[in-house]
């Protein structure tokens, strides 16, 4: 059933239908319940694809994430999907890989499907090839970075102070008399070099460890990672006392980890997460972290680019703040 069948048979032009499709005023009363029982009746639904060559929008926007398989960063795109498509947006959903060039191909992708708006899920996206990118393929329309920020003028981005975040957190486990404190981070980016920065700030502040650092790197960003890492801590360093992980997946598996190394947590060993997900939930014992906001991060992050799509496009920077959420494991 197409629009010229609803206009035949209401005996009607078939502009008249497209006006009473689109809402638009200028038509009798009658003649628009006409119409509009006719549509109920086929159960007729514009073409999406058509509406938009003549309205030359696409109501696309495009979702980068870099694996999809990471919980935080779906949960995050959930919300911003579900935020984006009540206001009428239809959203693509990919998955770049961890390589900048990988990153960057894929903004050139969004192009050739001529979305209206981009969301970039992590601080992983603010590097300088994608930031070429684009400025060479999206110019002129609206891209918000969750957790992350590039100098150009049509980007803007909502960040989370996890800096501070994890001072804090060195601030708990030293209040709890434990100063032997490493910290470990997974794959590189820019906001675990925050969360680094914050680690090195909270251990000159408080005094602990007597300012030294012991800082760590996953192999993998998993939980048998976290697990590896955690073993190797604990045989260099015996007399560690806290341990704070950039992410929740690679700490659980520093729980594990230390129970089968013989440590009791919190009392010989107090450990920390970051991002408030399930796995701090389920495991034992119930994992303290640092929930840097998912819902609102997102909330916020679809708004700001809602506000660019409807012409309110400008470089803005948003900043949330964290909260420690203390369970059983310090």
């Amino acid at each position: 059933m197409t629009i010229y069948d609803i206009a035949r048979e209401a005996g009607v032009a078939a502009s008249t239908v497209s006006r009473v499709i689109n809402n638009k005023p200028g038509i009798r009363a009658e003649t628009r319940q006409r119409v509009q029982e006719l549509l109920e009746k086929y159960h007729y639904t514009p073409d999406a694809a058509a509406r938009g060559l003549v309205m030359q929008s696409t109501r696309m926007v495009g979702i980068l994430i870099e694996d999809i398989r990471v919980v935080h960063h779906v949960n995050s795109a959930f919300v911003i999907e579900q935020e984006l498509t009540g206001q009428g947006y239809c959203c693509i959903i990919m998955s770049t890989g961890p390589e900048e060039e990988q990153k960057a191909e894929y903004i050139r992708i969004l192009e050739q499907r001529r979305v209206e708006g981009v969301i970039l899920m992590g601080s992983m996206f603010g590097t300088d090839k994608v930031k070429k990118s684009i400025q060479k393929h999206l110019p002129r329309i609206p891209v918000v970075i969750v957790n992350g920020y590039l100098d150009l003028p049509n980007v803007s981005g909502v960040l989370v102070d996890e800096d501070r975040g994890i001072e804090r957190c060195v601030e708990l486990l030293a209040g709890k008399g434990k100063e032997k404190i490493a910290f470990v981070m997974d794959a590189p980016s820019p906001a675990n070099t925050r969360k680094q920065q914050g680690y090195r700030a909270g251990m000159e502040r408080t005094g602990a460890n007597g300012g030294e650092t012991w800082i760590y790197a996953t192999e993998e960003n998993s939980v048998k990672g976290g697990y590896d890492v955690t073993v190797r801590i604990i045989k260099e360093h015996p007399d560690v006392e806290g341990i704070i992980y950039s992410v929740d997946r690679i700490a659980v598996g520093g729980v594990r980890a230390a129970f089968d190394q013989g440590r009791r947590v919190p009392e010989e060993l107090a450990l920390v997460g970051v991002d408030n997900t399930v796995y701090g939930e389920i495991c034992m014992p119930k994992l303290t972290t640092l929930d840097n906001r998912l819902q609102e991060l997102s909330q916020a992050a679809a708004e700001m680019l809602r506000q660019g799509l409807e012409g309110n496009m400008q470089s803005r920077m948003q900043m949330l703040y964290s909260e420690i959420i203390e369970r059983e494991s310090t």
